[in-house]
């Protein structure tokens, strides 16, 4: 019995794990306090043993980015040939530190005067003014009397910053033209250079002089490195254009920095205060492709501002090429054309109104433009001679009234809401609106009572056509002597019909601006009517080529586009880089008819240039090679573009415009020509556009087809050149 019964002093499972857990907070609460023990003895050598050493060690050094720009991106032509490069030149740079003081800097300035030879052109008279007080300070304010100086800084109103330069603005009047006068060229020359040295930002270097500087110049200052603190010699680059295209755009320069208007953009992204960048078209649309990658490194100062060490960061790369959709070879051919037709009609007769023209050529597959061209006369008072100047972005910011090459677009609206079928044949004849309205007539029929259908129409371009189709689309009906009926709503579906085209709405061109032309409110119904054959609505050449291309294509409408394909940087300037980007074509939208309907308008431009009374039958009758298809326009209008004090302003005028395509059955190029007021006489009407537009495509296969003979591509396709036959001819009267 008693040995079954436990000890008193046994002890319970219970009682031997609280023990061992008591035992074993006690170890970690001891290590605990080991281990806080040891960290707070070491924070306390730092800060009381090392504390003033790691103090030191900090306001010893301070981390300053610089930015290095790189050359931009070349741009050339589809071919490879280049458009616009960068030409290397010898530079003369100064890095100011944040250290430098007034004087160091001066007697930099006048170190490089005896050097280099520095143009004061550019100084000016508050450049003078600040030089002549830099070097006179005591004299020039003791010009501002006590009692001046008292009225000035007793005004407690303004902060201490604003009294000060109130006073330095009236130290400022106080020099005299004398003053400035007695500066020799010895203190204007570095005042030059002092100028550049000042404008720059701390660390970051400013070019002195670039482009100009001459081996000479280069060697002396080199030389002299030691004894010219903060100066450098280096290689700047400049951008340089082989060709006059202004849509290539341009770039500011070193000297002019980034735009006012666009600084907060372009520092917030990373960009210097002196960096070039594009400011239009190409170099603008393309800017961070072009730009490259600057290099990037720290220097390491000490407090004073001295630079301990130059820790690299990012390592530059130069900005990466663009290809151009423009073939070089076409477009100075056209150039030439166009400048030459410009000239004749502009020292012409009836020519006072007239100063341009534009022609634009694309593939109508994919939106490539191979060809855009705007010449815009003046006057030389040097020569006494008209010369043109280059007015390409005038294909897409310039609008005018387009007149019948819109008629395709009337048409096939038509079909659209049923105002008109396929074949379908009307009266033309002069058209009676009102008790005693003006007959309104085509200008092939005068009198008479002639039955045209659809396709007949475009060959013949009759206006009655057109408006009755409109009259249609208004829902209304057409009584002779009576008031045009129709609903006023026909003019929105036409512009709606319209801009599937293109025609008064945005291309979608990869360039900044693009214009969508003018679209007035309608005051009279009868304005309906003008729109329907191109007389009121207003359009670019962008469109109407965009316009035609959607014709020729089978009705889809395609994006313009300048720029072909993103390639790395070349590494000779004349060896293509690897592709980057492949810019691919954009599809807008498809027009809502059916090919059926295309086809129809098709056939009629085919007949404007192959059959007898086509109105650019005498022109494209003998094309050698190719067939063609195309349309001309004509429309009057007043001249709104001059001053209110002009002569002729609000005159009577007439453009006159072309679009097309080629060849008719597989189309590799839909073209469009607008000529702006070519006449101050609407009896005499020359017709550059036709011309121009004949010239332009025999050039084209003609160039294509030397291209290859000589084993090379053509300027847009690869592959042999197709001879059309004669077996896609379109007779007038069929289908009537």
């Amino acid at each position: 019995m008693n040995r079954r019964r436990r000890s008193s002093k046994q002890e319970t499972p219970k009682q031997r794990f609280r023990k061992n857990t008591t035992f074993r907070m006690n170890i970690l609460f001891f290590t605990i306090f080991l281990l806080f023990s040891a960290l707070v003895l070491r924070l306390g050598y730092l800060q009381i043993v090392k504390g003033e050493d790691y103090k030191r060690e900090i306001e010893r050094k301070e981390e300053i980015s610089v930015n290095t720009s790189v050359p931009r991106g070349r741009i050339y032509d589809r071919n490879g040939e280049i458009l616009v490069g960068n030409e290397p030149k010898r530079a003369i740079t100064y890095t100011k530190k944040q250290s430098t003081k007034t004087e160091e800097m001066l007697e930099i300035a006048r170190g490089l005067a005896e050097l280099i030879e520095k143009d004061a052109e550019a100084v000016t008279t508050r450049d003078k003014k600040d030089f002549w007080i830099l070097l006179n300070k005591d004299e020039a304010y003791d010009r501002v009397s006590d009692k001046e100086k008292k009225a000035i800084n007793s005004d407690e109103t303004k902060t201490k910053t604003q009294r000060q330069r109130e006073l330095d603005s009236l130290v400022r009047d106080k020099i005299t033209e004398d003053d400035l006068n007695a500066m020799t060229d010895e203190e204007l020359e570095v005042l030059a250079i002092y100028r550049e040295m000042s404008s720059g930002y701390n660390y970051s270097p400013q070019i002195i002089k670039s482009g100009d500087v001459t081996p000479e110049e280069y060697a002396k200052v080199s030389e002299r490195l030691n004894e010219l603190p903060g100066v450098n010699t280096t290689t700047d680059w400049e951008r340089v254009k082989n060709s006059e295209l202004a849509i290539l755009g341009n770039t500011t320069t070193p000297k002019t920095g980034l735009p006012s208007e666009k600084l907060e953009y372009y520092l917030s992204r990373g960009y210097s205060r002196n960096d070039r960048v594009g400011t239009s078209f190409i170099e603008e649309q393309y800017e961070s492709v072009l730009q490259g990658q600057k290099t990037i490194a720290k220097n390491i100062t000490d407090k004073a501002g001295n630079v301990l060490e130059t820790v690299p960061v990012q390592e530059g790369q130069p900005g990466k090429d663009l290809v151009l959709t423009i073939d070089n070879e076409l477009q100075q051919k056209a150039e030439e054309v166009v400048s030459r037709h410009v000239l004749s009609i502009k020292n012409g007769r009836n020519s006072q109104m007239f100063d341009r023209i534009f022609f634009v050529m694309m593939d109508p597959n994919n939106g490539e433009i191979l060809s855009m061209v705007g010449k815009q006369a003046y006057y030389d008072k040097e020569s006494g001679k008209y010369k043109v100047r280059d007015r390409t972005f005038g294909t897409f910011q310039d609008a005018y009234e387009a007149g019948s090459t819109v008629k395709m677009a009337t048409v096939l609206a038509g079909y659209e809401y049923g105002a008109v079928n396929v074949g379908q044949t009307m009266i033309d004849e002069p058209m009676v609106f009102g008790a005693n309205g003006t007959p309104k007539r085509s200008l092939f029929n005068q009198s008479g009572r002639v039955p045209v259908n659809d396709l007949t129409a475009i060959t013949r371009s009759s206006n009655v056509y057109m408006w009755k189709v409109a009259i249609g689309i208004g829902d209304g009906s057409y009584v002779r002597n009576a008031p045009l009926a129709i609903d006023t709503e026909a003019i929105e579906r036409l512009r709606h019909s319209f801009a599937s085209f293109g025609l008064g709405v945005e291309t979608g061109i990869d360039l900044p601006a693009e214009a969508a032309g003018q679209h007035p409110k309608l005051s009279q119904p009868g304005q309906i009517l003008d729109f329907a054959i191109g007389q009121y609505d207003t359009y670019t050449t962008m469109q109407l080529a965009q316009y035609v291309a959607t014709i020729a294509n089978g009705g889809y409408r395609v994006a313009p586009r300048v720029v072909k394909e993103i390639r790395e940087p070349s590494p000779d300037g004349k060896t293509l880089g690897p592709i980057a980007t492949e810019i691919p074509a954009k599809y807008l939208n498809r027009i809502n008819n059916s090919d059926g309907q295309i086809d129809r308008m098709k056939q009629g431009m085919y007949t404007v240039y192959y059959n007898p009374r086509g109105t650019a039958y005498s022109t494209f009758k003998d094309t050698k090679g190719y067939k063609a298809a195309g349309k001309t326009g004509t429309a009057q209008r007043n001249y709104y573009e001059a001053d209110r004090n002009d002569p002729w302003f609000g005159k009577p005028t007439v453009n006159v415009s072309h679009v097309g395509f080629a060849p008719y059955e597989e189309p590799e190029i839909a073209y469009a020509v607008l000529a702006p007021n070519v006449s101050s006489n609407t009896g005499y009407i020359p017709h550059p556009n036709n011309e121009i537009a004949r010239e332009m495509t025999d050039y084209y296969f003609e160039l294509k087809k030397q291209r290859i003979e000589d084993g090379e591509a053509g300027p847009n396709t690869e592959g042999t050149l197709k001879e059309s036959s004669d077996d896609t001819v379109i007779r007038e009267g069929e289908g009537e």
